[in-house]
This record gives C-alpha cells, structure tokens and sequence, in this order.
C-alpha cells in the first residue's frame, strides 16, 4: 500500500498538470480571442443589414 509521502506527492502532481492545464487552456483562449478580433477575420466582420433583417 502507499504512505502519505506518496500520496501528497501524487496530489502535488496532480494539481501541478491541473495548473498546466489551466494555463494552456487560458493561452488558447487569449489566442482564439486575439483571432476573432483581427481585421479581415470572418467572424469579426458583421455582416450587412437586408430588407428582411429590419
């Protein structure tokens, strides 16, 4: 069976990958908002107004 020693260190290691996680997720977000928001990108051009819309 395992000792508390290993126990706390296989928590430290899984709140260490938790916290890389976190982070790696954060920076695809940032990248993928930086994105959105670029000129001549897709989705940040609106698209014009019809007679139908109105």
């Amino acid at each position: 069976m395992s000792s508390k020693d290993d126990k706390m260190s296989r928590e430290e290691r899984l709140a260490a990958k938790l916290r890389e996680n976190l982070r790696r997720r954060k920076a695809q977000a940032r990248a993928i908002g930086s994105e959105a928001n670029a000129p001549g990108h897709e989705r940040a051009q609106a698209l014009p107004k019809t007679d139908s819309d109105r």
